[in-house]
């Protein structure tokens, strides 16, 4: 056992008498050592009830015969660090959580993992570390929130962003949104929609990293709780057969992650989080293969913040299995790929079926005929943009008109409160990707509020940093190279039209080249003072076209 090295022979007496002031005893010192990595805490609803989660895994290893260890990582919420300094930590966290699962593994090691994420980075961050160390390793995340009701309609978070602007026009009274605020999370799990967070439990699901129903199991239900102990059993399996994540994530199933995706119209920031994930796993996987698989994937599910269904809704209607099931009726899944149950991802397939045609709609009645997710290319985006086209009002899909600059997230969020972008703009936020922001904040708050005043189909946002999960329009982003790296959208002047086409995954500036490379022989960067782990992570972190990863 990998265990072996810190617990048996003569030398490591030492070792089992520190295990023993743990309480541990001969026998459970003897048998396989499993880690638990939880991103249990206080801060994240979807994190809270994490313990209750592990305190189940621990059970299922233990019936397995097994030793369970926990130890914690950190955890961001995006959704309280929208909107202001906070959110530079988000993304940045990702590489600490990675970096802190390999460095408990390896310190300790053990003989299998299960991870407990569930929110936005912390997934990603979890899987990235499962690939580096390759151990026998089980995800099982917290699940997602249900959706809340308000005025007799399912809402759930991202709606209170875009009631914000509803407020800020007299269209909600102060009344009506402090009674929004109060149901739309109506408890803990990952925001209720098809956001990053559960966009990367289904993927994480999809990927064969975990158990079916991962995905989409509401965080209350104690089908959850059953499912965390089936996985703790689980792990003891793959330690006995060393299945390992290397036999698991491979091109095949990351190919069938990226047309689940395109399939349920993910958030676009899986296509920062599925790049590095193949990465650490040694699989190449470029932007360009988004769109490959998108133009050859329809999008079945139309999902919150597009659409009107939640998690709880998938599920009911045979949750991602169902989904792969549908989607394998057009050859569109791989299914001789290998998963943590132990079998191909076609064998945990049969059987299944949709329960719920309008949630699930079948392949020959699609919402789109191709994926929820684009990727742009041209002379503003020459290693491309992403937007989550399936939320894009049809009004928008192809749309020229003037750029309103601004150097940051704020003014923009300012001019947009304050009524200044009018009809047709073009609001271009630069500066705030991975080096520039620097951690590529998100832009929930702005495009929420263009929502809520009513400019999402006449108005477009362009940035280098990234969107939530959650936002919805015309929101392009990822553009690369990013402004801080000397990017074309350094370039970009006030009143300078820009010319977007979804459909033929295009994003230009209408400027000469000649004109665009005089302006960016002229550019200099902008410097910002930054200090401590900041400092460093915009010294190594490349541009989004890379999935953000380290050099």
């Amino acid at each position: 056992m990998r265990s072996d090295r810190m617990k048996k022979g003569l030398e490591r007496a030492p070792h089992r008498s520190l295990f023993k002031a743990l309480g541990l005893t001969d026998r459970e010192i003897e048998q396989p050592m499993i880690g638990i990595a939880n991103s249990a805490n206080e801060l994240i609803p979807g994190h809270l009830h994490l313990h209750q989660i592990s305190e189940a895994v621990k059970v299922g290893i233990r019936m397995a015969g097994g030793t369970p260890m926990e130890f914690f990582t950190i955890g961001i919420c995006d959704g309280i660090v929208m909107g202001h300094e906070g959110m530079k930590y988000s993304l940045s966290s990702r590489e600490l959580i990675a970096d802190s699962v390999e460095s408990m593994a390896m310190a300790y090691p053990f003989d299998g993992l299960v991870l407990i994420p569930n929110c936005d980075k912390i997934i990603p961050g979890m899987l990235m570390a499962a690939a580096r160390l390759d151990i026998p390793t089980i995800v099982i995340s917290g699940g997602p929130m249900l959706p809340g009701e308000f005025q007799g309609k399912k809402i759930d978070l991202i709606n209170v962003f875009e009631y914000v602007g509803k407020a800020k026009i007299g269209a909600m009274t102060m009344d009506e949104l402090r009674d929004a605020e109060g149901c739309a999370c109506p408890g803990v799990g990952s925001c209720a929609g098809m956001f990053t967070a559960n966009s990367m439990n289904c993927l994480t699901e999809v990927l064969g990293m975990a158990l079916p129903g991962n995905g989409t199991v509401p965080a209350v239900w104690a089908e959850r709780i059953r499912l965390a102990k089936e996985a703790g059993m689980q792990v003891m399996e793959l330690v006995n057969r060393d299945l390992r994540p290397s036999a698991i994530m491979t091109a095949e199933a990351f190919a069938n992650a990226i047309t689940v995706d395109m399939a349920f119209g993910g958030s676009t920031n899986t296509s920062l989080h599925l790049p590095a994930i193949a990465k650490e796993a040694g699989v190449p996987l470029t932007l360009e293969a988004f769109n490959a698989y998108s133009d050859k994937t329809p999008h079945l599910c139309s999902m919150s913040p597009g659409g009107p269904h939640h998690l709880s809704d998938l599920h009911q209607a045979g949750g991602i299995p169902a989904l792969m099931q549908e989607l394998s009726r057009g050859g569109l899944i791989h299914a001789g790929a290998l998963t943590v149950t132990g079998k191909t991802v076609g064998e945990n397939l049969a059987g299944k079926k949709v329960l719920n045609a309008e949630v699930i709609h079948p392949l020959e009645k699609p919402y789109h005929a191709t994926g929820g997710l684009a990727v742009l290319f041209g002379n503003l985006a020459p290693e491309g943009a992403v937007v989550k086209s399936s939320a894009v009002d049809d009004s928008m899909l192809r749309h020229t008109g003037p750029a309103r600059v601004f150097d940051s997230e704020e003014p923009a969020m300012q001019a947009i409160l304050d009524g200044k972008i009018q009809k047709g703009d073009v609001i271009v936020i630069r500066y705030e990707g991975p080096k520039g922001g620097p951690g590529m904040r998100e832009m929930l708050s702005p495009t929420s509020a263009i929502v809520g005043i009513g400019r999402d189909r006449d108005v477009a946002l362009l940035t280098d940093g990234r969107f939530s999960g959650g936002s919805k329009g015309a929101a392009i982003g990822h553009i690369s190279p990013e402004a801080a790296e000397g990017g074309p959208i350094a370039a970009v002047q006030e009143g300078d039209r820009i010319e977007i086409d979804i459909p033929g995954k295009r994003l230009n500036l209408l400027i000469s080249d000649q004109e665009l490379k005089e302006r960016l022989a002229r550019w200099k960067p902008i410097r910002k003072e930054l200090k401590g782990y900041l400092k460093r992570y915009a010294g190594l972190v490349r541009s989004a076209h890379t999935g953000a990863t380290f050099e």
